[in-house]
């Protein structure tokens, strides 16, 4: 249970859903942890909760991964606090819309790409001179099949997670050297984006869920975190560049993706 004794992980967007399951299962792991969260709310109600729970060190730091000048505090905030960084989980989205491609703003698709790709370029190049100086460093992005499969209706984040999924393959690549190994994880999972989506959806939701070759949907913690424990660990170091679904088999045959919009 000590896979990640004394490594400092950051996630972004680890205030809920996925990155508060993964945060969680890293502490589990014995990893100090940085709650990088907008909310400040969630953000400090997670890290309140998960150092009395698990009696590792944690830190909330207020971070709109959106912004150049918020992450590179964070990293900074990370470093000064905990003396470095080991491990970086891309993970904070800030939603966007079900629409026909034809009516996405210009607005609309900037923010994605800045939120879903440039707050993961510039979180690796921040993070990159720390792992280097250590010789030792995991990062992980959290994409989606639905860049993968190019479902409906969600351009702008197909696009940005497919961006940051050639990003993160690409830092593989590039940082291999460094002992430095980046993965991503295409999650499917119940989290309250989901829920949402069933409520809006509901017969649609059904199929997806029919479809699935184990006929649920994944629990943030039990299901998604111990694979970014996984890779965040000594046990993957010879794994960099992949792509790991961790969505119950739901990427096999691919999933119906096709809710009812109005022309």
């Amino acid at each position: 249970m000590n896979r990640l004794l004394d490594k400092v992980a950051v996630v972004t967007g680890a205030g809920g859903g996925i990155g508060l399951g993964v945060a969680r299962r890293f502490a589990a792991e014995g990893a100090k942890v940085v709650i990088a969260e907008l909310n400040e709310s969630t953000g400090k109600c997670a890290a309140n909760e998960i150092e009395s729970e698990f009696g590792t060190r944690v830190l909330f730091v207020k971070t709109d991964v959106s912004q150049k000048e918020d992450i590179l505090a964070m990293v900074d905030a990370t470093v000064h606090h905990f003396e470095r960084v080991d491990i970086l989980v891309n993970n904070a989205w800030g939603g966007g819309q079900l629409s026909r491609l034809e009516y996405k703003t210009t607005a609309l698709m900037e923010r994605a790409l800045r939120v879903g790709f440039l707050g993961v370029f510039w979180a690796m190049q921040a993070v990159f001179p720390h792992m280097k100086a250590s010789g030792w460093g995991r990062i992980i992005t959290m994409c989606s099949l639905n860049g993968v499969n190019a479902h409906m209706y969600s351009g702008e984040y197909n696009s940005a997670k497919e961006a940051s999924r050639t990003l993160t393959r690409t830092a593989a690549r590039e940082w291999a050297r460094h002992n430095i190994t980046a993965n991503v994880i295409c999650p499917g999972a119940a989290t309250a984006a989901f829920q949402a989506f069933q409520s809006m959806a509901p017969e649609l939701a059904a199929e997806i869920l029919k479809q699935n070759p184990m006929g649920r949907m994944g629990d943030p913690e039990e299901d998604i975190g111990p694979v970014a424990v996984f890779l965040a660990s000594d046990e993957s170091r010879y794994v960099t560049g992949n792509t790991i679904h961790a969505d119950g088999g739901g990427h096999i045959n691919g999933v119906a993706w096709a809710p009812e919009l109005p022309d």
